[in-house]
């Protein structure tokens, strides 16, 4: 009986709470409101992809706490833009309070259907009361048309990839024949994993954007092919699909481009790459390479800009950036041949354990039993020419041999990071920089000088070391198409004189 009388008087109590009139009292609003800022610019979306949550804050000034009669969108509730106002969601408000010398907060999103719009530029106001005391806020969204590729759906379950013949959780498809050429005719967006299909060859045009959804990603299978060529003037650009301006170098917002064992003659020419969790993964020897890069650039990679495993690359013109554990890493044995590259990690969201460049010949898995099991191949050559390795850790190239297998490299004309403090790396030969017979004509430890590397930007300032200390090659243009003349420097770009 006593527990019944404790419930009935907590409901009473409740009850008489949310009865109450406020504890304050308001004089009506009159006019003054002040705002964080005059327009929310909700940045650029793509059709049908909600936008981040923005936010506006309301000042009251005065010595009077106050009531707003009213808080709408101009646009009514048939505005494509979506308020909460103090918590409270919806599109029109009443009877808003402020305190004195107090404010609210109002957060803004939007999503909006690209074909239900006249202009691309989509518009609204906040209005703040009426007559004679209306505000208004201005609210502006650019939004995109796209090419969409989703998984199919076969009932409530999204379609995974079938591999090798064995199903796999990795939500995706194989793009149809109709979907093997990607224009610049608008941005294409991808959710879950695009397949390039065996047998067949994606095409990817000059200036074309690929834009990829969280966890999602390219892969070129066995006997595909992947030609991304683009241009000086109209790269192509692999990146995620957040487009506010404060994404953009936000790592790991989506997969890899990953080509697997088998796939062969890919090229990248003119290509960015940026904010993956791995830019570029190639695995699978093969006589002739596996891909080739050419004037391509990856920036702020969360675990690895290019990671190759047993196969052969080519990279020629190549800047890789910041990466949370290597900017390049060369495993597993291979064929691995660079020429003109900067490889500059400069990493600052967390640790790095890694160097910038780490190459090694075995790998390591569990096989059946649970058990680590490491396998070692040859590597059959590693070559770097004109190259610079450099970034913010003092030991920027590992060389991490096992065993007596086939261990082949060779570095001419680089600049290179190498600062042995602890002399850690005292004992391993194969970071004998004194050796002629792996290293020629390299400066260890000197000034790049780079123009803002915390930037990923690479190019040279007048006091590098990289300045008219290469040897010439075949590659006479640099990554900007500047000639490579009267001296030749190390790294992806040449020096200009401002």
């Amino acid at each position: 009986m006593r527990s019944t009388v404790l419930v009935v008087g907590l409901v009473i109590l409740i009850f008489s709470i949310g009865s109450c009139r406020k504890d304050f009292d308001t004089i009506p609003n009159y006019g003054n409101l002040e705002f964080s800022k005059d327009t929310v610019f909700l940045d650029t979306i793509f059709s049908n992809i909600g936008s981040s949550t923005y936010n506006l804050k309301v000042y009251n000034r005065g010595d009077d706490a106050i009531t707003i009669p009213s808080i709408k969108l101009q646009n009514g509730t048939t505005s494509n833009y979506r308020l909460n106002v103090d918590g409270i969601p919806g599109k029109e408000f009443d009877n808003i309070d402020i305190l004195a010398k107090d404010s609210i907060f109002i957060f803004v999103e939007t999503t909006i259907d690209f074909a239900s719009i006249t202009d691309p530029l989509y518009t609204d106001k906040i209005l703040f009361d009426n007559g004679n005391n209306e505000q208004d806020v201005d609210l502006v969204t650019l939004v995109q048309d796209a090419t969409f590729i989703f998984p199919n759906r076969n009932g409530l379950e999204v379609e995974t990839l079938t591999i090798d013949g064995e199903e796999t959780n990795i939500q995706g498809r194989y793009l149809t024949d109709d979907e093997l050429n990607f224009t610049a005719e608008k941005p294409y967006v991808i959710y879950g994993y695009a397949a390039v299909p065996s047998g067949k060859t994606l095409t990817i045009e000059k200036g074309a954007k690929i834009h990829f959804h969280n966890n999602s990603g390219l892969i070129v299978d066995s006997n595909a092919t992947l030609i991304a060529n683009g241009t000086l003037e109209e790269k192509i650009t692999f990146q995620g699909d957040r487009l506010e301006h404060r994404f953009n170098r936000v790592p790991g917002q989506w997969g890899t481009i990953w080509f697997r064992h088998g796939s062969i003659n890919n090229i990248l020419s003119d290509v960015i790459i940026k904010n993956a969790v791995v830019g570029i993964l190639v695995e699978g020897l093969t006589d002739s390479p596996s891909i080739t890069l050419h004037n391509t650039e990856i920036y702020d990679c969360s675990a690895y800009g290019l990671f190759g495993r047993n196969t052969n690359i080519v990279g020629t013109n190549l800047v890789i950036g910041s990466a949370g554990r290597a900017s390049l890493a060369c495993t597993h044995g291979g064929k691995y041949n660079f020429n003109h590259a900067t490889f500059a990690n400069y990493w600052n969201s967390s640790l790095r354990q890694l160097p910038s460049v780490i190459i090694n010949n075995h790998f390591t898995f569990k096989n059946d039993n649970n058990e680590d099991v490491t396998e070692i191949r040859d590597l059959i050559e590693a070559n770097f020419s004109n190259s610079i390795i450099e970034g913010n850790n003092n030991v920027e190239l590992v060389l991490d041999k096992l065993s007596s297998s086939a261990f082949n490299y060779n570095f001419n004309n680089c600049l290179i990071r190498f600062d042995d403090l602890n002399n850690v790396y005292a004992n391993v030969e194969e970071l004998n920089f004194n050796n002629t017979s792996h290293y020629q004509n390299n400066i260890i430890n000197g000034l790049p000088d780079f123009n803002a590397p915390l930037e990923n930007l690479f190019s040279l300032l007048s006091n590098s070391n990289a300045i008219g200390n290469g040897t010439p090659t075949s590659l006479n243009l640099d990554i900007k198409g500047t000639p490579r003349i009267p001296s030749i420097d190390i790294g992806a770009f040449q020096f200009v004189e401002e």
